[in-house]
């Protein structure tokens, strides 16, 4: 997983998992994403970078189930709770963290939660149900795709288990392209 620099063969493969044809017109354009990482204080990593600023921002084919997302959007089933949400700040895992288990959570939970949803990850989409994917663009697990519920949080890539896929936003697109369970390593 190369964060910093685009490979030309996991853009075709994004491509043709997307099936994304249209010479670039629903890309982003590198001039956007700029405009989108100084207002963040982020730099996207690669090549989730490229894809939006070249492929397309967002597609009504999977992932996830109910399409990607633009890099700025969020689910229509969000909420609106008021809270900001700040990519500049360091998203705050960097393992599994189920808080529904927690029968004494600590006093900093609720804290660290509100962190978990707005701090250091753009939203890629949702299943459904409360299942949101997250690329996180900030912090320690920058680069990896995480699976954020309402019950609890997991990195996607086979070092973590639950999956035999390769971590970051194309191994996560490639598992889904080959239309695999997204916990198949159980």
């Amino acid at each position: 997983m190369n964060i910093d620099h685009a490979d030309p063969a996991e853009l075709a493969a994004l491509r043709a998992a997307f099936d994304i044809d249209d010479g670039g017109e629903s890309a982003l354009g590198w001039e956007a994403v700029h405009a989108f990482e100084a207002e963040h204080g982020i730099v996207l990593p690669e090549p989730y970078r490229t894809f939006v600023a070249e492929i397309t921002d967002g597609s009504y084919s999977g992932p996830p189930d109910y399409g990607l997302l633009s890099v700025a959007e969020l689910p229509d089933d969000w909420g609106d709770d008021g809270q900001e949400r700040d990519l500049g700040k360091p998203f705050p895992l960097t393992e599994a963290w189920v808080w529904e288990d927690e029968s004494d959570p600590s006093e900093d939970a609720d804290e660290i939660l509100e962190q978990v949803y707005n701090h250091g990850s753009i939203v890629l989409g949702t299943d459904g149900c409360a299942m949101y994917w997250h690329l996180i663009v900030t912090g320690p697990h920058r680069g990896h795709v995480w699976l954020i519920t309402d019950v609890g949080a997991v990195p996607f890539g086979a070092q973590f288990g639950h999956t035999t896929a390769e971590s970051g936003f194309v191994g996560w697109v490639r598992h889904w392209a080959a239309n695999k369970p997204w916990c198949d390593a159980t």
